[in-house]
């Protein structure tokens, strides 16, 4: 019975560490996470936000944006530099101190300003690493009745579960005070630039990690000494 026991401890701590993983989101890299293709002087543009363990070298990996012309190198974004494990960072079409004023934006934020690429109503977000596709968002109100227009307003994903999928249906407009914390810029566009929880939340604290693994070890020992 003591054996039974503790093997079913460990295998409810086991089930406890995979269930991290598995809510944090299925998805590993770069994913996009937020657009405004539309609003004040300082509104347009796109997030992209880390969901993997470890960073990402934009210059090294020679990531790219580009429109609905899908085509790799358009817009550089190499000055990204090393993107840690849940940081997001961001594309926009003013010029990045004007943008991260309009935010409230620390002078650290990563803000690729001055973007003349262009988003439109109905458009698509591409984003790549060299010549390969890593995430694709294609949008339209008019094309996908009922999905949400980002003038002036941006749009994030509803779920975890839409990041990565081109399923723009699952998507919904910021609010303020949202899980991302949406605000009103300095001009009246509403959004969170610059953090998605569900890249936060898919990237657990060293803490977590140190105490499952430890709870781990010590039913470990304690099935070995049982049996």
């Amino acid at each position: 019975m003591v054996v039974l026991k503790t093997r079913s401890a460990l295998g409810a701590c086991v089930a406890a560490l995979v269930g991290i993983g598995a809510s944090a989101h299925a998805a590993s890299g770069m994913q996009i996470t937020e657009w405004m293709y539309n609003g004040a002087p300082t509104g347009e543009f796109i997030e992209f936000s880390n969901f993997g363990p470890d960073a990402v070298d934009f210059a090294a990996l020679g990531y790219s944006f580009d429109d609905d012309s899908r085509t790799p190198g358009v817009v550089s974004l190499a000055a990204f530099g090393l993107v840690q494990p849940g940081e997001s960072v961001v594309l926009a079409e003013a010029a990045a101190d004007a943008f991260r004023a309009a935010w409230g934006l620390a002078a650290s934020a990563k803000v690729i300003g001055s973007n003349t690429t262009n988003l439109g109503r109905t458009d698509e977000i591409n984003l790549f690493s060299g010549t390969t596709l890593i995430d694709r968002l294609t949008y339209s109100d008019v094309n996908f009745p009922g999905t949400i227009r980002t003038i002036n307003i941006s749009g994030r994903p509803g779920s975890a579960a839409v990041i990565g999928t081109n399923n723009v249906a699952g998507w919904v407009s910021s609010a303020v005070g949202d899980i991302d914390g949406a605000r009103l810029s300095t001009q009246g566009d509403t959004a969170s630039p610059g953090y998605s929880s569900f890249a936060a939340s898919a990237v657990p604290e060293p803490g977590t990690w140190a105490l499952l693994a430890g709870g781990l070890a010590l039913l470990g020992w304690r099935a070995r000494r049982a049996a």
